[in-house]
């Protein structure tokens, strides 16, 4: 007798799931022992807090393109999912949350754990049902599943537990077939209607400078993106989540875009007078251009980003390689000029990254890590990176490579997601180098996967940025509302000495000087280690061009009683006078 857990199983295998994530618990156990049953088929990664697991099957699911799934108990264990399922509805991944209830006979009579998950996930998920019975189990997964990959978004289950265990055949409705199908339509494919393609190729036709907006809907696009580059003479701007569409050391790429992003990036959307966005909502409105100056193009395969952050001539609904493939046919060859103009732009930012990241000072600079890092991070890696000044060093001074995969949390830009990020590549691609780029603010938050990553042996290179605070909360308390700063000062552990009680090698750089022969060392070890980075806390992760109102928020916050106003002033003013020099 196959009971509704064994099913459930069985439909995960059946979609070609090979990977859960989770914690086990009493409200989940039937599900629990139908994984236990079919363990050579379908793998559970054991992590040492829900919200990790979350993470981890949203990476999965970014970095595959495949469904991530991730199981937690009843009551607690499913309210814990919730961050890391909110990352991956904000992100666009498709993930499939499992949880747990209590008796279905128990539910709202204030029993232990009495939390109706369904209706604490209706926000999250775009599919969301209770298992009213066995027999309910079947269309239930699947429609999950599939509602999950087709909208690209979190589907969540939840099963009272005696559910979890009833007959999937018992008193099943004659009105509910087998449902065996597991296949998901091909609309992502379809194109536009001709008439849309020749209207937004008109447009690009006529522009004579022309910016490509690229973004996460355009990493499976390289080679179409530097096509479309090169016929439109396009400089591609890149937002957080498509870092990795273009390599950096492409000819056709300016970098970032925003407070992370790069000079000639701002450069070209101020001066642009055409923007092409392909496969991004890049929500920082402010910079791009003004609404009204520029023609407007879109691609994007969710019609309702379409138009969302500037508004599109045309907006061409569709799987980004796709519309780029149809529309090249259509476009004329443009003289270069812009591009030209933004390659030598970009050639003189490099040198002041260079020279940023090549400083000796003591304490060293958070640049120079990332520096140093981003020459030696193998081109079939995985970077992964989490939230605050962590993700400018990251960013900005580690390249993103041909053939590497890079992402962070990007719409809900969470802390604590950089590690169970790097946990989810290390299982969907063992054979392949991950890199966590983490702040200590960060890594505490989850601290206990570093345990994870010890017991699995996961070929994981942790480089834990430590300045002793939480820095990008502190500079914007500054910068954006001129107050001193507050509450960001970090206890300063000793996360090498952690490291190693977890069962990890770890070692502990501070001198600039060594930083990249310390490093070397790592060059060709597989096994986990912490790298602790020691760095200036009082660097800030400046804008690439920085606002008059900016500077003056930041004086009055030193006014006001920034309790290391003097420290501040000083390594700001002699970082710009070397920058002028």
């Amino acid at each position: 007798m196959a009971d509704a857990s064994d099913v459930l199983v069985e439909r995960l295998i059946a979609w070609g799931v090979d990977t859960v994530f989770g914690i086990p618990g009493d409200g989940i156990n039937g599900v629990f022992e139908a994984l236990r049953k079919q363990k050579d088929r379908i793998r559970f990664v054991h992590m040492r807090h829900e919200e990790s697991a979350a993470f981890a099957a949203c990476a999965y699911a970014k970095f595959t393109g495949r469904l991530g799934v991730c199981v937690a108990t009843s009551g607690p264990g499913g309210i814990h999912l919730l961050n890391g399922l909110y990352d991956a509805k904000m992100d666009g991944a498709p993930v499939l949350a499992i949880t747990g209830m209590q008796h279905s006979d128990l539910i709202g009579t204030f029993t232990q754990q009495d939390v109706q998950l369904d209706k604490l996930f209706i926000d999250v998920a775009v599919y969301n049902e209770r298992v009213m019975s066995g027999a309910h189990m079947e269309s239930v997964a699947d429609l999950a599943i599939r509602s999950a990959l087709n909208a690209r978004g979190v589907s969540h289950i939840t099963i009272p537990v005696d559910v979890q265990v009833q007959d999937a055949n018992k008193g099943r409705s004659s009105r509910d077939p087998q449902h065996h199908t597991t296949s998901t339509p091909a609309y992502f494919d379809q194109l536009p209607a001709r008439v849309e393609l020749e209207h937004a190729a008109d447009i690009l036709n006529r522009g004579k400078k022309i910016a490509i907006l690229a973004g996460r809907g355009a990493l499976h696009a390289t080679s179409e993106l530097e096509e479309m580059a090169q016929r439109l003479g396009a400089p591609v701007v890149k937002a957080l989540l498509g870092k990795a569409c273009v390599p950096d050391d492409s000819p056709y790429t300016t970098g970032g875009i925003g407070l992370l992003g790069t000079a000639p990036s701002q450069d070209v959307m101020e001066d642009c007078d055409t923007l092409f966005i392909v496969g991004s909502s890049y929500p920082y409105i402010e910079f791009l251009p003004k609404p009204g100056t520029v023609k407007c193009v879109q691609i994007d395969v969710d019609a309702q980003r379409i138009g969302l952050r500037h508004p599109a001539d045309v907006g061409l609904v569709g799987d980004t390689r796709t519309c780029l493939r149809a529309l090249l046919p259509l476009l004329k060859d443009h003289d270069g000029s812009f591009l030209k103009k933004a390659q030598k732009a970009k050639a003189d930012w490099q040198k002041l990254l260079e020279e940023r990241g090549t400083r000796d000072d003591k304490p060293m600079k958070p640049q120079v890590m990332g520096w140093e890092l981003g020459k030696r991070i193998p081109a079939n890696a995985i970077v992964t990176s989490d939230s605050g000044t962590i993700t400018t060093w990251w960013a900005r001074y580690v390249p993103a490579l041909r053939g590497q995969k890079h992402s962070c949390s990007g719409n809900l830009a969470t802390m604590a997601c950089g590690l169970p990020y790097a946990i989810g590549a290390a299982v969907a691609y063992p054979d392949r180098p991950v890199y966590c780029i983490i702040g200590d603010g960060g890594l505490s938050m989850l601290m206990g996967e570093l345990i994870t990553v010890a017991a699995y042996k996961l070929n994981i290179k942790i480089v834990v940025i430590k300045n002793n605070t939480l820095g990008q909360i502190k500079w914007e308390q500054m910068v954006f509302l001129g107050n001193p700063e507050y509450a960001c000062d970090l206890y300063p552990a000793d996360f090498s000495a952690i490291a190693r009680g977890a069962g990890l090698d770890a070692i502990r750089i501070e001198d600039a000087k060594t930083c990249g022969s310390q490093l070397d060392l790592l060059a060709n070890k597989k096994e986990p280690v912490l790298i602790e980075a020691v760095v200036d806390q009082f660097t800030p992760p400046m804008p690439a061009k920085i606002k008059a109102s900016q500077a003056l928020k930041l004086g009055e916050a030193l006014a006001r009683g920034e309790p290391n106003a003097t420290r501040i002033a000083l390594t700001n003013a002699y970082d710009k006078v070397r920058e002028l020099v």
